[in-house]
């Protein structure tokens, strides 16, 4: 059975009133209950999808 990595680091950053409603307006929407989920797993799509997108392939 794999080992579940608990989550030690804890991360904050801060919204300007624009993006905390629009924030609040998609998890009231879409019915999003654990924003700090949802924010985590967006993060890191975006980071991977980056990084995958930015590797050397062997055709280039």
């Amino acid at each position: 059975m794999a080992k579940k990595s608990s989550r030690e680091h804890r991360i904050s950053i801060l919204l300007n009133e624009s993006e905390r409603k629009t924030l609040e307006r998609y998890c009231e929407q879409y019915g999003v209950a654990n924003r700090s989920r949802l924010i985590r797993e967006t993060l890191m799509r975006a980071i991977l999808k980056r990084m995958d997108n930015d590797q050397p392939t062997l055709f280039d």
